[in-house]
C-alpha cells in the first residue's frame, strides 16, 4: 500500500443499519440474495440491488416473499452462501420455506427488521417477533439460531458470524433487528480482508453435479417408517450442541446490582444509558444483554449473584423474552416486566420509576 493511501478497513464509514447488514453479508461471502420490498428494511434490498451485480454476485427481486425464501432454498442447496431479508409480515410468509430449509439441513441467513404488529401493523420499530424467531415460527420441531444486534457496528459484524454458524451447523440463522436499528446511522469499522474470518465450509452434501461421485439428495419428505424421527433426532442432537457452545451475551455492572435489567437490541441501548445514569446517583443497577436469542443465554443467569438481585425485563412487546428469563432464573430471584407494543418504546423515565419501585418494595 503506497504512502498516503488508507485501507478501507482502517476507516469508519457512516452507514445505516440496513446498509451495514448488506455490506457485512457481501464481505462475508454472500453469493445469492433474493428479497421483496417492505418497509422498514427496503434500504437493505436497495443496497443489494446496487452492489451484488457490481461484485459478480446474484441479486433477484422476487415476485413475493414466498418466492424469495424458496430461491434461497435452491441457492443454498447448490452450496453457495444465500440470504433473504424482510420485515415482520414478510417473514411470516417465509416461515414455510424456513421450516423446509431446517428440515433439509440447509444453511442460510434470514434478516428480520421488525415492525409493529400483528397484521400489517405499522412501520414503527418493534420486538414482537421474538416468539416467531425463537420458537420456530413454521411447522415442526426445529429452531433457527437467532442473533440480535444492538448497534450498526454489530449489524455489520454479525453477518460474518451468521454465515459461519449457518454453515457449521447446516441450519438457517436469523438476524433479528428492528426498524429503528435498520434506519439509524452510525460509524462502522470494516474488518480487514482476513481478520477473524473462517474459511468457508466445504459442503460435500451440496447439489453441484455428481460426476465422479454418488448423487446427493436433499429432501424433507420422509415417508419410510422411522425415517422422519431419525431426521428429527439428528436435528435435536445438533441443537443441543448449539445450546452448549453458542450462547452469547454481554454483562454490564452486574456483580453488585440490586436490579439487573435484561434487554436486547435497541432496548439494550436504552437500558445501558439508564444503568450509567442511576449508577451516577449511587443506585446499583446492572444489565444482561442477550446476543443470541436462540440459544437463549441461560448460562448468564446460572450463577447466583451477591446481593441476590431482582431482574427487570424490558421489551418492545407485551412480554415474550421474559418467559425465557423466568425459565433461566428458575425462581431463584424475582422477575418483573415492563413493555410496550404497536411501535411504542418504554421511555427512560418510565423505566427508572419502575426500578425505583422494585428497590423500594
Amino acid at each position: 500500500m503506497s504512502a498516503g493511501k488508507k485501507d478501507m478497513s482502517e476507516e469508519r464509514i457512516l452507514m445505516a443499519g440496513n446498509e451495514a447488514i448488506a455490506e457485512g453479508a457481501i464481505q462475508a461471502g454472500l453469493k445469492f440474495y433474493a428479497g421483496y420490498p417492505i418497509t422498514p428494511q427496503n434500504e437493505l434490498t436497495a443496497y443489494m440491488a446496487e452492489q451484488m451485480p457490481k461484485r459478480n454476485n446474484v441479486f433477484i427481486q422476487a415476485e413475493s416473499e414466498l418466492a424469495a425464501i424458496n430461491m434461497v432454498f435452491g441457492a443454498s442447496a447448490a452450496g453457495v452462501r444465500a440470504m433473504t431479508s424482510s420485515s415482520s409480515p414478510g417473514i411470516s410468509l417465509k416461515q414455510e420455506g424456513i421450516s423446509y430449509m431446517a428440515g433439509c439441513r440447509l444453511p442460510g441467513v434470514i434478516v428480520n427488521m421488525m415492525r409493529g404488529g400483528p397484521g400489517l401493523g405499522n412501520i414503527s420499530a418493534s420486538q414482537s417477533d421474538y416468539f416467531q424467531a425463537t420458537k420456530g415460527g413454521g411447522h415442526g420441531d426445529y429452531h433457527t439460531v437467532v442473533l440480535a444486534p444492538y448497534s450498526v457496528q454489530e449489524c455489520y459484524d454479525m453477518m460474518f458470524d451468521s454465515f459461519d454458524l449457518a454453515d457449521e451447523y447446516r441450519t438457517p440463522v436469523m438476524v433479528l433487528g428492528d426498524g429503528m436499528l435498520g434506519q439509524m446511522m452510525e460509524p462502522v469499522m470494516f474488518k480487514s480482508k482476513t481478520a477473524g474470518r473462517k474459511p468457508q465450509v466445504h459442503k460435500p452434501w451440496a447439489l453441484t453435479g455428481c460426476s465422479g461421485r454418488p448423487p446427493n439428495i436433499i429432501r424433507s419428505l420422509l415417508l419410510l417408517d422411522g425415517a422422519l424421527e431419525e431426521l428429527n433426532n439428528t436435528l435435536q442432537a445438533t441443537y443441543k450442541i448449539i445450546q452448549k457452545k453458542e450462547q452469547r451475551w454481554e454483562e454490564f455492572l452486574v456483580d453488585d446490582a440490586q436490579v439487573i435489567l435484561v434487554a436486547y437490541g435497541i432496548m439494550a441501548r436504552v437500558a445501558k444509558n439508564i444503568v450509567q445514569s442511576m449508577r451516577a446517583k449511587g443506585i446499583a443497577i446492572g444489565l444482561i444483554r442477550p446476543i443470541t436469542l436462540w440459544p437463549f443465554p441461560a448460562d448468564a443467569f446460572a450463577t447466583l449473584r451477591s446481593p441476590k438481585p431482582q431482574y427487570l425485563v424490558i421489551e418492545m412487546s407485551y412480554g415474550q423474552m421474559v418467559e425465557d428469563v423466568k425459565l433461566a432464573v428458575e425462581c431463584r430471584s424475582p422477575v418483573s416486566f415492563l413493555g410496550r407494543a404497536g411501535g411504542a418504546m418504554p421511555g427512560e423515565q418510565e423505566i427508572m420509576e419502575k426500578i425505583k419501585g422494585l428497590i423500594n418494595g
